[in-house]
């Protein structure tokens, strides 16, 4: 049945772009997705509401079942951190010339593009790096871009993962780069690393995972580049006010997410990529995201702010860009310029001394409270792993506490997360509790 409102629904127009893509039903072409995300059965919905005030009463109750980070005691991390958002990146982001302002071109302009120059500006300064892009839509997909990125300007086709990462992340990855990038895990991480001269691209994060930081950059990236890939490394930059910026020990190409600078816990939403480069126009070619850059105008002393290298987009080219770039998450770049602007140097190296002091107490804290601290000798910044007899009997006993104990990694895994917003005494709360729930289960290290 046709629907009205949605295009292209028909029979024979689905039929057609089925053949087109040379898929016989849209069962095969949705194929990738696991059998068990797909329900065989139709969806289990409610009545259609007939009135407005109906429908509102309905989604608030929906809403209404979810705790958020900000009403339990939350160590929940693992992509998506809790870190103090100023108001004032609140107060910019809501305004309607930000809020409301979409690609650029149709509408009057606001001061967009010189928000977003200001913001690649400072990213670039604290990544030490030449060029940044207007923000992809997560860090997941900065980390996919990157590595095509590399695999097209070296002409290769296969890339190693050197670090421990996320298992959702490595899934995006590997969904972002197929078919025409191999991606291969180094086996025992990046103790042996697989390289020869069929390799694009190294790919390290730092902090990985588990929240170590690498410490051997630039063994890694004389490495890479001995058999001429490139090094891509995944960082979080809020961590860059006291942890050296990968592109000091030779990165190629860095990326990562940008929603540890202002932006909140929002059920999967606040998040963006950004990926940066030195000026080197070969590799900056191989952006597929949108640049913005500085020129002078035709009036004296006036400047401009816009696109730079346009034609090389998918925008300017369409079908034959190298990669298809679609809505950005501009918005969430102006909030992390807001959000730059105001901390500078000091407070960037603040927060993170916080964080580096926070993470090290919690992580002593809660071995002494009797759960095993993995890699306990290593550096950590913001997370760290800990094994426990029973990881979702300690979260269910924790949850009773009002407390949000730390993501699952495993059946005795569970990562903890700790920012500049735990106070020791969060700290002491979580490690109390902990203590109580191990001791409960009669089962200690």
């Amino acid at each position: 049945m046709t629907h009205p409102y949605i295009p292209n629904a028909g029979p024979e127009t689905r039929a057609a772009m089925l053949a087109a893509i040379g898929a016989s039903s849209v069962a095969e072409f949705y194929g990738d997705i696991p059998a068990d995300l797909r329900p065989a059965r139709p969806l289990d919905l409610p009545a259609p509401f007939a009135d407005e005030q109906g429908l509102v009463r309905h989604l608030r109750g929906l809403l209404a079942r979810n705790t958020d980070t900000t009403e339990a005691l939350s160590f929940l991390g693992h992509g998506c951190y809790p870190h103090h958002v100023p108001a004032v990146c609140d107060e910019v982001n809501g305004r309607g010339e930000f809020l409301t302002a979409y690609a650029g071109e149709p509408y009057e302009d606001h001061g967009r593009f010189q928000a977003l120059f200001e913001y690649v500006s400072m990213m670039a300064e604290l990544l030490e790096m030449d060029v940044v892009n207007v923000p992809t839509y997560d860090g997941f997909q900065a980390a996919g871009t990157a590595l095509r990125m590399a695999a097209r300007r070296t002409g290769r086709a296969r890339v190693v993962i050197g670090s421990a990462i996320a298992a959702d992340k490595l899934a995006k990855i590997r969904d972002y780069l197929t078919p025409d990038v191999e991606v291969v895990l180094a086996p025992g991480g990046a103790r042996d690393l697989p390289l020869d001269d069929t390799v694009a691209a190294l790919y390290l994060e730092t902090p990985d995972v588990h929240g170590v930081i690498e410490t051997r950059g630039r063994e890694l990236a004389e490495l890479a580049h001995g058999v001429g890939a490139l090094l891509v490394v995944g960082t979080d930059p809020i961590s860059l006010g006291v942890l050296a910026p990968p592109a000091s020990y030779g990165a190629d190409l860095v990326c990562g997410d940008i929603q540890s600078l202002g932006m909140h816990q929002q059920y999967g939403g606040g998040q963006a990529g950004f990926i940066a480069s030195h000026d080197e126009e070969r590799l900056v070619a191989e952006f597929p995201s949108r640049l913005f850059g500085i020129a002078p105008t035709s009036v004296a002393g006036e400047y401009g702010f816009g696109d730079v290298f346009y034609d090389r987009t998918s925008f300017a080219l369409r079908e034959e860009g190298k990669e298809w770039v679609g809505t950005a998450a501009a918005l969430w770049g102006i909030t992390a310029g807001v959000y730059l602007a105001l901390m500078g140097p000091q407070g960037m190296r603040e927060v993170g001394e916080t964080i580096l002091a926070r993470t090290r107490y919690a992580m002593r804290a809660l071995a002494a409270a009797g759960a095993v601290v993995r890699e306990p000798d290593a550096p950590h910044f913001r997370e760290f792993a800990v094994e426990v007899p029973d990881a979702d009997a300690l979260l269910a006993a924790l949850r009773l506490a009002n407390i949000f104990g730390g993501v699952r990694l495993g059946p005795r895994v569970v990562l903890v997360c700790v920012t500049e917003r735990h106070s020791i005494a969060d700290i002491d709360t979580l490690a109390a509790a902990v203590k109580d729930a191990l001791s409960a289960t009669g089962v200690t290290k």
